[in-house]
C-alpha cells in the first residue's frame, strides 16, 4: 500500500494551515492574519513521523500560495518559512521581509512578532 497523498487546509479556527496525509495531521503552519491585510507566519511543525518527505516544503508552497491567492501581503516570521521564500519563487507574493532581529525574537516561544 503507498502512502496517501498530502493535502494542505486552511484551518482559519485555529488560525493555521494543516497537512494531513489521509486522515492524519502530519503538520501545520500557524500564521496571525492583520486588519491591514498581513499575513504574519509565525511557526511551522511538522510530526517527527513524516520528517525527511519534503512535506514542509508542500505545507509552505500551497500555504503562500493560497496566502498570494487571497492577495494577503506575506510577513514570514517563522524561520522555515523565510528560508523557503529565500529559495523559491511563490507566483503573486507580496512579501514583508521582517527586520533580522524580529525574525529572530519571533522565533522565540513567547514572543509576537512587530
Amino acid at each position: 500500500m503507498s502512502d496517501p497523498t498530502p493535502t494542505v487546509t486552511r484551518n482559519d479556527a485555529e488560525s493555521r494551515y494543516e497537512l494531513h496525509m489521509g486522515d492524519t495531521l502530519a503538520g501545520f503552519a500557524e500564521y496571525r492574519s492583520r486588519e491591514d491585510g498581513r499575513m504574519i507566519f509565525t511557526h511551522t511543525e511538522t510530526d517527527p513521523a513524516f520528517r525527511g518527505r519534503g512535506l514542509a516544503g508542500v505545507l509552505a508552497s500551497e500555504a503562500l500560495a493560497d496566502a498570494a491567492r487571497e492577495g494577503a501581503t506575506i510577513v514570514p516570521a517563522c524561520p522555515f518559512i523565510a528560508k523557503y521564500l529565500s529559495e523559491n519563487e511563490v507566483p503573486g507574493a507580496v512579501i514583508d521581509w521582517p527586520r533580522s532581529s524580529q525574525a529572530q525574537d519571533s522565533a522565540a516561544p513567547g514572543e509576537s512578532p512587530a
